[in-house]
């Protein structure tokens, strides 16, 4: 026979159960968009890092609440020491002189009005963070409310070299950061660095170094390169097309040239900032494919102009590549050419490195007794086909971009000048050097076989 007692007590063993299995019995909401934002700054034995999140970043924890629905502050101010830690500093790790740090000690905690304006500047957000709470009769809804948090870290100096790995894209679907690193002893106007970056951008040093250029970018462009399928594609059509020529090294050149040139052109702000632009020329570099993947079934340019054809499409994907480029500039502190050059570099290499393992699987391919002609018509008509495809997708988004002509000025029509004279100056130099001096200097690069240019 049950007890009375016992009947009783059930329903609170179910309540305190509901209570520690609520967080993960039901599906954690993920908000659209957050932006966090925060200061940085070691000074003495300590590194301060000042956040701000809002209360929606927060959606595993439920607040205490008054019967309107607002923040009941007094019980509310209680948690946030514990909200911060879960949700902000386990997931920012800081390395000092390339040791993780241990994770840092929660200093103050506030809760902060929609319209607070505090985090403007380090010094009003430091002051904020020491200065009195809301009084717990201030209205304010979770929805709107935002959290602001002083962390300390223990450090050997300020004058180490900081690095930081922001993991906080769990927040939500799309997260914006701006993080701002105050130099030790510096104050409102002595801002160092200022990075704005979405998601998670990995590991990355707050005041880089000259060294720092060459670890983070080179890989990036090499990445930069295997990732990309417009850019596979378009090599797998130079290794058909060049596999057995020497043709392939003007051409490699001079396609080299002029990517260069736009990259670092673009990187240094002379393309447009207009949103039709990389729509225009990622269908200009799916036009190269079509082109390319032709030129192996027809041939339809002289074998010694090629280099032409390579310098114009050069062009195009120096640009395409800007686009992954400019975004991650900011890390590279204030080396911007030596960012710039490290991540050609990283290109380069990818390029050789596609090329080097194309060029004999090709070859070995055509041993295995398939018609060579046959075999290279029946490949370019593939990437030809995916190639179209890409172009007509692109071509269509091209059409439904928004051209405003009443934004053309006198300082961009300067800046479509100056491209303009680059243009014809690298095109006369190439031409001098491929078109000019190389035939006299080698002659004709011949290639096995009985014809001298395919």
């Amino acid at each position: 026979m049950i007890s009375r007692r016992s009947t009783i007590a059930a329903p609170s063993i179910f309540v305190a159960l509901f209570a520690v299995l609520a967080p993960s019995a039901f599906p954690h909401v993920i908000p659209d968009d957050v932006t966090v934002q925060m200061f940085a700054k070691p000074e003495g034995g300590r590194f301060h890092l000042l956040v701000r999140v809002p209360f929606t970043a927060l959606a595993d924890i439920i607040f205490p609440a008054r019967a309107g629905g607002d923040l009941d502050l007094p019980q509310v101010d209680g948690m946030l020491a514990s909200a911060a830690k879960t949700w902000i500093s386990d997931w920012v790790d800081l390395y000092e002189d390339d040791t993780l740090l241990p994770k840092p000690q929660v200093v103050e905690t506030r809760v902060s009005l929609p319209y607070d304006t505090s985090f403007a500047s380090y010094e009003e957000a430091w002051a904020h963070l020491m200065g009195p709470r809301l009084p717990g009769s201030v209205q304010v809804f979770p929805d709107q409310a935002m959290l602001d948090v002083l962390f300390d870290y223990p450090i050997h100096s300020d004058r180490s070299d900081f690095a930081v790995h922001s993991r906080l894209a769990r927040l939500a679907v799309r997260v914006v950061t701006t993080l701002r690193f105050v130099s030790p002893g510096g104050t409102r106007s002595e801002v160092a660095r200022v990075y704005g970056y979405q998601g998670d951008p990995g590991l990355f040093k707050l005041d880089p170094g000259w060294s720092e250029p060459v670890r983070r970018f080179v890989p990036l462009g090499f990445f930069q390169i295997l990732k990309g399928a417009d850019y596979l594609l378009f090599l797998f059509c130079v290794a058909l097309l060049f596999r057995r020529s020497l043709a392939l090294i003007p051409f490699v050149a001079a396609f080299t040239a002029a990517h260069s040139m736009t990259l670092i052109a673009s990187a240094y702000g002379l393309a447009p900032e207009a949103l039709w632009f990389p729509v225009l020329f990622e269908t200009l570099i799916a036009v190269s494919i079509v082109y390319m993947a032709f030129e192996n079934i027809v041939a339809g340019t002289p074998a010694q102009y090629r280099w032409m054809i390579a310098f114009g499409f050069g062009l195009a994907y120096g640009f395409g590549f800007s686009f992954a480029l400019r975004p991650a500039l900011q890390f590279g502190g204030s080396h911007v050419l030596a960012s710039i050059l490290s991540f050609n570099v990283g290109i380069e290499l990818g390029q050789i490195l596609i090329l080097g393992l194309l060029i004999p699987a090709l070859n070995v391919i055509f041993q295995w007794g398939v018609p060579e002609r046959i075999a290279t018509i029946f490949l370019a008509a593939l990437t030809a086909h995916t190639g179209w495809h890409r172009m007509i997708d692109r071509a269509r988004w091209l059409s439904a971009s928004q051209f405003n002509w009443t934004a053309v000025n006198p300082a961009i029509l300067a800046n479509v000048q100056r491209w303009l004279i680059a243009v014809l100056i690298f095109a006369g130099l190439a031409y001098l050097v491929f078109g000019v001096l190389r035939p006299r200097m080698f002659g004709p690069m011949k290639m096995r076989g009985p014809a001298v240019y395919r």
